[in-house]
């Protein structure tokens, strides 16, 4: 076939990763916008002024948008989203969570789209080359929204400036990208493991380089408060909103260092001293076993614990009352051939002891499932899918090497999908090995 003549053209059409970000219809976009446009609020419109003039300007510029939770700031992502691409623009939408990147149109997390190391270090850069397709995107990009970033260690954020400016030949911030961090510093900060509180508050974004480059724009009005539907629902919101401004600001019990206890509602309290963890259920998920396959049901609920023994009470606790057989799932562990010595036998670590080994992003050696139970992602499948880091399903069919499910959260509530085996890997630097679980 005869090649065009405009090499450029044929290099662009041939690459994927921008053909999927050019794939938006300008005329959903341009109505999406409208929409969306009109419902800002003043502070939010002011924000969203600056960031299109930097964009258009083509002069780059690293911002910071801080807003606690209920101020707008996803809504103001989708609204530049869609002011960009309704003119053709390309917008890279990422989170620092899986489950806050599926809220995103397109949203992927930063190091599944900018392959950012997961051990990273200061001198480290990201895997990504130059004159490769990725490259390429990056190149063309207009806009690079980053939600929840205070989560973020900032060696991922310098090894991101870094590369830019490599493959961009451009030695401004972000090779001269226009990019906008979002999110709030009283929320989770980087986690060290066993790091005190300066080693945690070294980590953060506000202790790295790229801060003194930093435009900070606030969002202060709680737009949740727009939401209610009459004058005693807006007031319990707000006075909510208000306790928990307060305690993120370490003001509730004035004077006091941050290490006082804090008085919680009565309202919040398990009054149960018998089974606890029944009431919990109780009152999450009434009914559930009537209610199992009800739209919506699971999605609007969760029971959130701060350590993995009780998620496994809770879990076990639940499943063993759901209707129907359960099925049990073993996972084949083997360490990884490059971790092997070449003087250590392979035999050294027997299966009994990788497989009694529990790390947080792995699930465990024995997986037991019911039909109709909900589940949720530890790894990116397919994020054009929904399929991504923290994305819920609810379990449909267990089969002998795949699991049919339907996906109940984010942006594709309802697709069928089916999670083959696949091999996970440990990343926990407290082990003097890494091992595959399959």
């Amino acid at each position: 076939m005869p090649f065009p003549i405009d090499a450029e053209l044929f290099d662009g059409s041939t690459n994927r990763l921008i053909q999927d970000e050019l794939m938006y219809s300008r005329s959903v976009m341009t109505a999406e916008h409208d929409r969306l446009c009109k419902s800002l609020t003043a502070e939010q419109k002011e924000v969203y002024d600056t960031i299109l003039n930097a964009v258009h300007a083509k002069k780059g510029g690293v911002f910071f948008l801080y807003g606690y939770g209920g101020t707008g700031k996803t809504f103001l992502w989708k609204t530049l989203s869609a002011a960009l691409r309704s003119k053709g623009k390309i917008v890279l939408n990422v989170a620092s969570s899986g489950i806050a990147s599926l809220l995103l149109n397109g949203g992927r997390t930063p190091h599944s789209r900018f392959a950012i190391p997961i051990n990273i270090n200061e001198d480290s850069v990201c895997h990504i080359l130059p004159g490769s397709w990725l490259a390429d995107l990056v190149t063309q990009t207009s806009l690079i929204i980053w939600d929840e970033a205070p989560m973020i260690h900032r060696h991922s954020f310098e090894s991101l400036d870094r590369t830019f400016r490599d493959i961009l030949k451009n030695n401004m911030p972000f090779g001269g990208k226009v990019i906008v961090f979002g999110g709030d510093f009283r929320q989770i900060l980087p986690v060290v493991p066993g790091g005190s509180r300066s080693e945690i508050v070294n980590a953060s974004l506000i202790s790295s380089y790229i801060w003194q480059y930093s435009i900070v724009l606030k969002l202060t009005v709680i737009m949740r408060l727009q939401q209610g539907s009459n004058r005693t629902q807006q007031e319990e919101i707000k006075e909510f909103a208000d306790w928990i401004i307060k305690v993120g600001n370490g003001r509730l019990c004035e004077p006091n260092d941050g290490e006082v206890d804090i008085p919680i509602p009565e309202n919040l309290f398990i009054k149960s001293e018998q089974d606890p963890v029944s009431d919990i259920i109780k009152c999450v998920y009434p009914d559930y076993i009537a209610r199992l396959y009800e739209k919506n049901y699971f999605e609007d609920r969760a029971i959130l614990a701060p350590t993995h023994d009780t998620v496994n009470l809770i879990n076990d606790r639940m499943l063993n009352t759901l209707p129907g057989a359960e099925r049990v799932y073993l996972s084949s562990d083997t360490i990884c051939q490059s971790d092997l010595n070449p003087n250590m036998s392979p035999d050294l670590y027997s299966p009994d002891f990788l497989n009694r080994i529990k790390i947080s992003g792995l699930p465990n050696h024995k997986l037991t499932l019911r039909e109709g139970a909900p589940v949720m992602l530890l790894r990116n499948v397919d994020q054009q899918q929904g399929l991504g880091n923290g994305t819920r399903l609810q379990v449909k069919r267990l089969c002998e090497h795949v699991i049919e499910a339907t996906v109940i959260s984010g942006s594709h509530v309802g697709l069928i999908t089916y999670i083959p085996r696949m091999k996970l890997t440990s990343s926990d630097k407290k082990m003097p090995f890494q091992f595959q679980r399959r």
